[in-house]
């Protein structure tokens, strides 16, 4: 499956839009890594710990959302949009687009 934020692929004709599809994950975040993320946070430097987190969030959220896509019979998303929020200390992304046929 073609997954692209853009709104065409190259090469390809949109043959038929099957509608907007939508992918969420929320993941906890370890205390032991807030705690260590928030040195991190102190001295300077990056959270790998946060990092990792929000790769796998992503990870789900374009699953979930090729998964949806599938069952409307698509074999492409276009327009893809990614969002990420904290919330409570969990980790939210979103992903959301338009599933299409590519003739």
């Amino acid at each position: 499956m073609i997954v692209t934020t853009t709104p065409s692929v190259e090469g390809y004709q949109i043959a038929e839009y099957k509608g907007i599809v939508a992918g969420e994950a929320i993941l906890g975040a370890n205390v032991f890594r807030d705690l260590f993320a928030g040195i991190t946070d102190i001295i300077g430097g990056r959270s790998g710990a946060y990092e990792k987190e929000l790769g796998r969030a992503r990870e789900v959220a374009l699953a979930e959302l090729e998964e949806r896509a599938i069952g409307l019979g698509a074999n492409a998303v276009v327009g893809v949009d990614l969002d990420y929020e904290v919330i409570n200390n969990m980790l939210m992304v979103s992903a959301s687009g338009t599933a299409v046929v590519l003739g």
